[in-house]
């Protein structure tokens, strides 16, 4: 499969979170919407544009007009602009920052806004958005934003469901490569050349394979050390196809898996059950936390559930925030990474982490062949 052009997203995807965004701003009370991360102007618009990891200062890069429903985008040419956002409705990249002053006050809408809300801010736009919005007050959007994508739509688990196929498919690729004497570096290499065969050149992380069996918790020595017979090895695979993220986790033992590795990996399904029974609607994230703690397992050196979607998306839960994970409750809807590590010294890790999306009658694992169920190599 090849992909030669850049295209928007689903028609249907881009109107089912515009109408999450327009309604979080209606219930509000914010009459203009300005976003800077690109994960969140993906949301509202549904264009692709280059995304780079990392911080980078707040920029105007697309705006929302609620009377309307109009988007503004920052882009410098037409390809893979949604149809819905004309071309008068583009705006370049410029150095000159009273430039963006100028565009913004040229939206329909703006002259009016009586309250704007934005999803950062730096020193500088502090002071020029009040110039581009004369009659507004400027509020924090991030809260209204992170409502609207906390639990997906039909659409977007459809859209993570997809992605965590290429992933499925470049992780079989890997594991049949998994023979003594391949090294880290070289499964990684035989992940992203399935994973590109799929049409997908964007994977979630950097390193796919890790030597688990040799060196302290989720720490490697080098990436071209050969692994050999009764190493564990332990898989992080993720894809980003069309911006959503699809991610699994697996531990694959070189050669016979029985004695002590085979006591770990049942130690870690054990766990994982846990973790899934905890996946309930209304629940405190820090179930997931408790899961630990009743299995006597000591803390995993990742987050127990990241969320999956564009970007970062909730809910995050993890041993080092503590409080974080005892404010947030699981919502139907919530799609996220689900982890259960357990690591023994002297055997090394057994991962697994497979993507789940919690629904009114309990969780649903995306993958289709689920951590609990894949046979050890």
């Amino acid at each position: 499969m090849t992909v030669t052009e850049v295209l928007p997203d689903d028609a249907a995807l881009r109107a089912a979170r515009r109408a999450r965004v327009l309604a979080e701003m209606e219930a509000a009370g914010v009459d203009v919407l300005v976003v800077g991360r690109e994960g969140n102007a993906r949301y509202v618009s549904g264009a692709p544009r280059l995304w780079t990891a990392g911080s980078r200062a707040f920029g105007p890069g697309c705006v929302l007009v609620r009377a309307t429903g109009a988007v503004h985008l920052l882009s410098t040419w037409d390809e893979g602009i949604p149809d819905d956002i004309p071309h008068e409705r583009l705006y370049g990249i410029t150095f000159n920052t009273m430039n963006f002053v100028t565009v913004l006050q040229g939206i329909d809408g703006a002259a009016a806004a009586r309250i704007v809300a934005t999803d950062g801010l730096t020193p500088s736009f502090s002071r020029l958005l009040p110039m581009a919005f004369a009659s507004a007050e400027l509020v924090d959007g991030e809260p209204l934003l992170r409502r609207a994508r906390r639990s997906k739509t039909p659409e977007e688990i459809d859209a993570i469901r997809a992605s965590v196929r290429v992933a499925e498919r470049a992780l079989a690729a890997a594991e049949e490569a998994l023979t003594p004497g391949v090294t880290e570096r070289q499964l990684t290499g035989v992940f992203m050349e399935a994973m590109a065969a799929s049409g997908v050149t964007t994977p979630a992380g950097q390193d796919v394979a890790w030597i688990t069996s040799r060196e302290r918790p989720w720490h490697r020595a080098s990436r071209d050390v050969p692994v050999a017979p009764g190493d564990l090895v332990a898989f992080e695979a993720g894809a980003i196809s069309a911006g959503y993220a699809g991610e699994l986790g697996r531990t694959r033992q070189v050669g016979d898996d029985g004695g002590p590795a085979r006591a770990l990996f049942d130690r870690c399904g054990e766990l994982w059950d846990r973790l899934l029974d905890a996946c309930r609607p209304g629940a405190p994230a820090s179930d997931l936390l408790d899961a630990y703690e009743a299995a006597g397992v000591p803390a995993p050196p990742m987050p127990v559930a990241r969320g999956l979607g564009l970007g970062f998306d909730l809910p995050l839960v993890t041993h080092e925030l503590p409080q974080t994970a005892d404010e947030q409750r699981l919502e139907a809807g919530m799609v996220f990474a689900l982890t259960a590590y357990v690591w023994e010294e002297g055997v090394g890790a057994a991962y697994g982490q497979d993507p789940v999306v919690v629904t009114t009658s309990g969780p649903a694992v995306v993958s289709t062949n689920p951590f609990r169920d894949a046979r050890r190599r």
